[in-house]
Protein backbone atom coordinates (compact mmCIF):
# COMPACT_ATOMS: atom_id res chain seq x y z
CA UNK A 1 0.00 0.00 0.00
CA UNK A 2 0.49 0.07 0.23
CA UNK A 3 -3.01 -2.74 -1.91
CA UNK A 4 -1.58 -4.76 0.78
CA UNK A 5 -1.62 -8.43 0.48
CA UNK A 6 0.43 -8.08 3.61
CA UNK A 7 -1.89 -9.33 6.37
CA UNK A 8 -0.89 -6.38 8.52
CA UNK A 9 -2.66 -3.04 8.09
CA UNK A 10 -1.04 -0.61 5.71
CA UNK A 11 1.73 1.47 7.32
CA UNK A 12 0.79 4.54 5.38
CA UNK A 13 2.33 3.59 2.12
CA UNK A 14 -0.14 3.06 -0.60
CA UNK A 15 -0.90 -0.54 -0.93
CA UNK A 16 1.40 -1.28 -3.73
CA UNK A 17 1.15 -4.93 -2.91
CA UNK A 18 -0.65 -6.74 -5.44
CA UNK A 19 -0.44 -9.27 -8.05
CA UNK A 20 -1.71 -12.61 -8.96
CA UNK A 21 1.80 -13.81 -9.55
CA UNK A 22 4.37 -11.62 -7.98
CA UNK A 23 4.39 -12.90 -4.48
CA UNK A 24 2.47 -10.13 -2.89
CA UNK A 25 1.56 -11.94 0.12
CA UNK A 26 -1.38 -13.41 1.70
CA UNK A 27 -3.01 -13.76 4.97
CA UNK A 28 -2.76 -16.85 7.08
CA UNK A 29 -2.21 -19.70 4.68
CA UNK A 30 -3.18 -17.65 1.63
CA UNK A 31 -0.80 -16.94 -1.21
CA UNK A 32 -0.96 -14.00 -3.61
CA UNK A 33 -2.39 -16.26 -6.28
CA UNK A 34 -5.49 -16.65 -4.09
CA UNK A 35 -6.15 -12.91 -3.94
CA UNK A 36 -8.15 -11.18 -6.65
CA UNK A 37 -6.32 -7.87 -6.71
CA UNK A 38 -8.27 -6.60 -9.70
CA UNK A 39 -11.45 -6.80 -7.60
CA UNK A 40 -9.79 -4.61 -4.95
CA UNK A 41 -8.56 -2.03 -7.45
CA UNK A 42 -10.88 0.81 -6.40
CA UNK A 43 -10.00 0.42 -2.71
CA UNK A 44 -6.31 0.27 -3.57
CA UNK A 45 -6.47 3.44 -5.61
CA UNK A 46 -8.48 5.27 -2.94
CA UNK A 47 -5.94 4.33 -0.29
CA UNK A 48 -3.05 5.46 -2.45
CA UNK A 49 -4.70 8.78 -3.27
CA UNK A 50 -4.92 9.58 0.44
CA UNK A 51 -1.13 9.50 0.35
CA UNK A 52 -0.64 11.88 -2.58
CA UNK A 53 0.95 14.77 -0.61
CA UNK A 54 3.38 12.37 1.08
CA UNK A 55 4.11 10.59 -2.20
CA UNK A 56 4.97 13.87 -3.89
CA UNK A 57 7.30 14.77 -1.03
CA UNK A 58 8.90 11.35 -1.38
CA UNK A 59 9.47 11.84 -5.11
CA UNK A 60 11.05 15.23 -4.44
CA UNK A 61 13.37 13.66 -1.86
CA UNK A 62 14.42 11.01 -4.37
CA UNK A 63 15.23 13.78 -6.84
CA UNK A 64 17.48 15.37 -4.21
CA UNK A 65 19.29 12.06 -3.71
CA UNK A 66 19.88 11.75 -7.44
CA UNK A 67 21.30 15.24 -7.50
CA UNK A 68 20.73 18.31 -9.68
CA UNK A 69 23.00 17.08 -12.48
CA UNK A 70 21.36 13.67 -12.83
CA UNK A 71 19.76 12.85 -16.15
CA UNK A 72 16.87 10.61 -15.17
CA UNK A 73 15.80 8.85 -18.36
CA UNK A 74 14.05 5.75 -17.02
CA UNK A 75 12.18 4.95 -13.79
CA UNK A 76 10.85 1.56 -12.66
CA UNK A 77 7.98 1.19 -10.16
CA UNK A 78 8.20 -2.42 -8.95
CA UNK A 79 4.84 -3.67 -7.64
CA UNK A 80 3.04 -0.62 -8.97
CA UNK A 81 -0.56 -1.50 -8.14
CA UNK A 82 -3.07 0.99 -9.60
CA UNK A 83 -0.23 3.34 -10.57
CA UNK A 84 -0.72 6.30 -8.24
CA UNK A 85 2.98 6.47 -7.35
CA UNK A 86 3.91 5.62 -10.94
CA UNK A 87 2.21 8.81 -12.08
CA UNK A 88 3.73 10.85 -9.24
CA UNK A 89 7.16 9.70 -10.38
CA UNK A 90 6.33 10.53 -13.99
CA UNK A 91 5.32 14.04 -12.93
CA UNK A 92 8.47 14.49 -10.85
CA UNK A 93 10.87 13.24 -13.53
CA UNK A 94 9.53 14.90 -16.63
CA UNK A 95 12.30 13.69 -18.96
CA UNK A 96 11.96 10.03 -18.02
CA UNK A 97 10.00 7.04 -19.20
CA UNK A 98 8.29 5.62 -16.11
CA UNK A 99 7.46 1.91 -16.19
CA UNK A 100 4.82 0.34 -13.94
CA UNK A 101 5.69 -3.29 -13.20
CA UNK A 102 2.99 -5.53 -11.73
CA UNK A 103 1.53 -8.99 -12.15
CA UNK A 104 -2.09 -7.81 -12.41
CA UNK A 105 -3.24 -6.82 -15.92
CA UNK A 106 -6.28 -5.05 -14.50
CA UNK A 107 -4.19 -2.84 -12.25
CA UNK A 108 -1.82 -2.04 -15.09
CA UNK A 109 -4.82 -0.98 -17.18
CA UNK A 110 -5.79 1.39 -14.35
CA UNK A 111 -2.27 2.76 -14.33
CA UNK A 112 -2.37 3.56 -18.04
CA UNK A 113 -5.85 5.07 -17.74
CA UNK A 114 -4.70 7.28 -14.87
CA UNK A 115 -1.63 8.36 -16.80
CA UNK A 116 -3.85 9.29 -19.75
CA UNK A 117 -6.15 11.40 -17.58
CA UNK A 118 -3.16 13.26 -16.17
CA UNK A 119 -1.60 13.91 -19.57
CA UNK A 120 1.27 11.50 -18.90
CA UNK A 121 0.27 8.78 -21.34
CA UNK A 122 3.24 9.27 -23.64
CA UNK A 123 5.73 8.76 -20.79
CA UNK A 124 4.15 5.97 -18.71
CA UNK A 125 4.46 2.35 -19.80
CA UNK A 126 3.20 -0.88 -18.21
CA UNK A 127 4.99 -4.20 -17.86
CA UNK A 128 3.07 -7.32 -16.82
CA UNK A 129 5.62 -9.31 -14.83
CA UNK A 130 5.44 -11.59 -11.83
CA UNK A 131 8.08 -11.38 -9.12
CA UNK A 132 10.75 -12.44 -8.47
CA UNK A 133 11.16 -14.12 -11.87
CA UNK A 134 10.00 -10.99 -13.66
CA UNK A 135 12.96 -8.98 -12.37
CA UNK A 136 15.01 -10.43 -15.22
CA UNK A 137 14.50 -8.63 -18.48
CA UNK A 138 13.18 -5.34 -17.10
CA UNK A 139 16.18 -3.44 -18.39
CA UNK A 140 18.06 -0.75 -16.52
CA UNK A 141 16.88 2.45 -14.85
CA UNK A 142 18.17 5.57 -13.14
CA UNK A 143 15.61 5.25 -10.35
CA UNK A 144 13.92 2.11 -9.03
CA UNK A 145 11.04 2.47 -6.57
CA UNK A 146 9.33 -0.38 -4.74
CA UNK A 147 6.77 -0.06 -1.96
CA UNK A 148 5.97 -3.04 0.27
CA UNK A 149 6.80 -5.59 -2.43
CA UNK A 150 10.21 -6.99 -1.44
CA UNK A 151 8.95 -8.43 1.84
CA UNK A 152 6.61 -10.67 -0.14
CA UNK A 153 9.52 -12.37 -1.90
CA UNK A 154 11.15 -15.37 -0.25
CA UNK A 155 14.72 -14.15 -0.75
CA UNK A 156 14.60 -10.48 0.14
CA UNK A 157 18.35 -10.00 -0.14
CA UNK A 158 18.34 -11.70 -3.53
CA UNK A 159 15.60 -9.33 -4.69
CA UNK A 160 17.59 -6.29 -3.57
CA UNK A 161 20.66 -7.67 -5.32
CA UNK A 162 18.65 -8.04 -8.56
CA UNK A 163 17.19 -4.54 -8.31
CA UNK A 164 20.64 -3.09 -7.66
CA UNK A 165 21.96 -4.86 -10.75
CA UNK A 166 19.29 -3.08 -12.80
CA UNK A 167 20.45 0.37 -11.66
CA UNK A 168 22.52 2.50 -13.96
CA UNK A 169 25.68 4.07 -12.47
CA UNK A 170 24.66 6.88 -10.15
CA UNK A 171 21.13 5.52 -9.91
CA UNK A 172 19.01 5.29 -6.76
CA UNK A 173 17.12 2.31 -5.36
CA UNK A 174 14.32 3.22 -2.92
CA UNK A 175 12.25 0.64 -1.04
CA UNK A 176 9.39 1.51 1.30
CA UNK A 177 9.68 -1.31 3.80
CA UNK A 178 9.34 0.21 7.21
CA UNK A 179 7.32 2.52 9.40
CA UNK A 180 4.83 2.32 12.22
CA UNK A 181 1.48 0.54 12.50
CA UNK A 182 -1.48 2.62 11.47
CA UNK A 183 -3.62 4.17 14.19
CA UNK A 184 -7.18 5.26 13.57
CA UNK A 185 -9.20 5.19 16.83
CA UNK A 186 -8.68 6.10 20.50
CA UNK A 187 -7.47 3.36 22.87
CA UNK A 188 -10.90 3.21 24.50
CA UNK A 189 -13.65 3.44 21.87
CA UNK A 190 -16.60 2.89 24.19
CA UNK A 191 -17.32 -0.68 23.03
CA UNK A 192 -15.45 -3.84 23.89
CA UNK A 193 -12.17 -3.93 25.80
CA UNK A 194 -9.79 -0.97 25.38
CA UNK A 195 -6.65 -1.67 23.37
CA UNK A 196 -8.20 -3.43 20.37
CA UNK A 197 -5.61 -2.10 17.93
CA UNK A 198 -2.68 -3.37 19.99
CA UNK A 199 -4.20 -6.85 20.05
CA UNK A 200 -4.82 -6.71 16.30
CA UNK A 201 -1.17 -5.72 15.80
CA UNK A 202 0.02 -8.82 17.67
CA UNK A 203 -2.23 -11.20 15.73
CA UNK A 204 -1.36 -9.69 12.36
CA UNK A 205 2.37 -9.78 13.06
CA UNK A 206 2.05 -13.52 13.79
CA UNK A 207 0.15 -13.96 10.53
CA UNK A 208 2.82 -12.00 8.69
CA UNK A 209 5.56 -14.22 10.11
CA UNK A 210 3.60 -17.28 8.95
CA UNK A 211 3.24 -15.74 5.48
CA UNK A 212 6.97 -15.10 5.25
CA UNK A 213 7.77 -18.68 6.32
CA UNK A 214 5.50 -20.14 3.63
CA UNK A 215 6.92 -18.15 0.72
CA UNK A 216 8.76 -20.15 -1.96
CA UNK A 217 12.48 -20.01 -1.33
CA UNK A 218 12.03 -18.22 1.99
CA UNK A 219 15.34 -17.12 3.49
CA UNK A 220 15.51 -15.88 7.07
CA UNK A 221 17.27 -12.52 7.35
CA UNK A 222 17.62 -9.77 9.92
CA UNK A 223 15.50 -7.06 8.32
CA UNK A 224 18.06 -4.33 8.68
CA UNK A 225 17.20 -2.73 5.36
CA UNK A 226 20.14 -0.35 5.33
CA UNK A 227 22.56 -3.22 5.89
CA UNK A 228 20.80 -5.24 3.20
CA UNK A 229 21.13 -2.40 0.70
CA UNK A 230 24.81 -2.14 1.61
CA UNK A 231 25.31 -5.86 1.00
CA UNK A 232 23.65 -5.41 -2.40
CA UNK A 233 26.52 -3.07 -3.28
CA UNK A 234 24.90 0.33 -2.78
CA UNK A 235 26.55 3.32 -1.17
CA UNK A 236 25.21 6.44 0.59
CA UNK A 237 22.64 4.18 2.21
CA UNK A 238 20.08 5.97 4.35
CA UNK A 239 16.39 6.39 5.13
CA UNK A 240 13.66 8.94 5.61
CA UNK A 241 10.13 8.74 6.99
CA UNK A 242 6.93 10.41 5.86
CA UNK A 243 3.89 10.95 8.04
CA UNK A 244 0.25 10.58 7.10
CA UNK A 245 -1.80 12.62 9.56
CA UNK A 246 -5.51 12.97 8.80
CA UNK A 247 -7.18 14.18 12.01
CA UNK A 248 -10.71 13.54 13.21
CA UNK A 249 -13.32 13.97 11.99
CA UNK A 250 -12.10 11.95 9.04
CA UNK A 251 -13.49 12.60 5.57
CA UNK A 252 -15.35 10.06 3.48
CA UNK A 253 -12.35 8.75 1.45
CA UNK A 254 -10.43 8.07 4.66
CA UNK A 255 -13.40 6.29 6.22
CA UNK A 256 -13.85 4.15 3.11
CA UNK A 257 -10.18 3.22 3.25
CA UNK A 258 -10.40 2.32 6.95
CA UNK A 259 -13.51 0.23 6.39
CA UNK A 260 -11.63 -1.79 3.75
CA UNK A 261 -8.62 -2.15 6.06
CA UNK A 262 -10.78 -3.31 8.98
CA UNK A 263 -12.57 -5.77 6.72
CA UNK A 264 -9.19 -7.23 5.75
CA UNK A 265 -8.07 -7.39 9.39
CA UNK A 266 -11.30 -9.13 10.37
CA UNK A 267 -10.78 -11.76 7.63
CA UNK A 268 -7.12 -12.35 8.43
CA UNK A 269 -7.30 -12.32 12.22
CA UNK A 270 -10.21 -14.76 12.21
CA UNK A 271 -10.31 -17.24 15.04
CA UNK A 272 -7.24 -15.72 16.72
CA UNK A 273 -9.44 -13.00 18.21
CA UNK A 274 -11.71 -13.65 21.16
CA UNK A 275 -15.47 -13.27 20.90
CA UNK A 276 -15.55 -9.78 22.40
CA UNK A 277 -12.98 -8.40 19.96
CA UNK A 278 -14.73 -10.06 17.04
CA UNK A 279 -18.04 -8.50 18.06
CA UNK A 280 -16.35 -5.10 18.41
CA UNK A 281 -14.97 -5.37 14.88
CA UNK A 282 -18.41 -6.31 13.60
CA UNK A 283 -19.86 -3.12 15.13
CA UNK A 284 -17.07 -1.02 13.62
CA UNK A 285 -17.80 -2.55 10.20
CA UNK A 286 -21.58 -2.08 10.40
CA UNK A 287 -22.44 0.74 7.94
CA UNK A 288 -25.54 1.66 9.92
CA UNK A 289 -24.01 1.67 13.39
CA UNK A 290 -23.39 5.06 15.04
CA UNK A 291 -20.23 3.54 16.55
CA UNK A 292 -19.11 2.14 13.20
CA UNK A 293 -16.01 3.42 11.44
CA UNK A 294 -18.09 5.05 8.70
CA UNK A 295 -19.99 7.27 11.13
CA UNK A 296 -18.18 7.79 14.44
CA UNK A 297 -16.67 11.30 14.91
CA UNK A 298 -13.40 10.20 16.54
CA UNK A 299 -11.96 8.26 13.58
CA UNK A 300 -8.63 9.56 12.30
CA UNK A 301 -5.73 8.21 10.25
CA UNK A 302 -2.13 8.38 11.46
CA UNK A 303 0.79 6.36 10.14
CA UNK A 304 4.45 6.65 9.24
CA UNK A 305 6.21 5.10 6.25
CA UNK A 306 9.98 4.68 6.10
CA UNK A 307 11.82 4.59 2.77
CA UNK A 308 15.30 3.06 2.59
CA UNK A 309 17.60 4.28 -0.16
CA UNK A 310 20.99 3.59 -1.67
CA UNK A 311 23.02 4.77 -4.65
CA UNK A 312 24.89 2.69 -7.19
CA UNK A 313 28.31 4.25 -7.41
CA UNK A 314 28.93 6.01 -10.71
CA UNK A 315 31.80 4.90 -12.87
CA UNK A 316 34.42 7.46 -13.86
CA UNK A 317 32.82 7.92 -17.27
CA UNK A 318 29.34 8.02 -15.73
CA UNK A 319 30.01 10.83 -13.27
CA UNK A 320 29.52 13.49 -15.88
CA UNK A 321 25.93 12.51 -16.63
Amino acid sequence: MTRHSDPRPAHGAPPHRHSHRHGHGHGHGRHAADVDWDAQATALETGAELQLPALRRTAARLGELLGPRAQVRRVLDIGSGPGVMTCVLAEAFADAETVAVDGSPGLLERTLARAGRLGLGDRVAARNAGLPEGLDGLGTADLIWSSKAVHHLGDQQGALDALTAALRPGGVLAVAEGGLPMRFLPRDIGIGRPGLQARLDAVLEDRFAAMRAELPGAVAVVEDWQAMLGRAGLTRVGSFTSLLDLPAPLGAPGRTFLHAQLTRMREVAGEALDTEDTETLDVLLDPGAEQGILRRPDAFLLSATTVFTGVREATAEGRGR
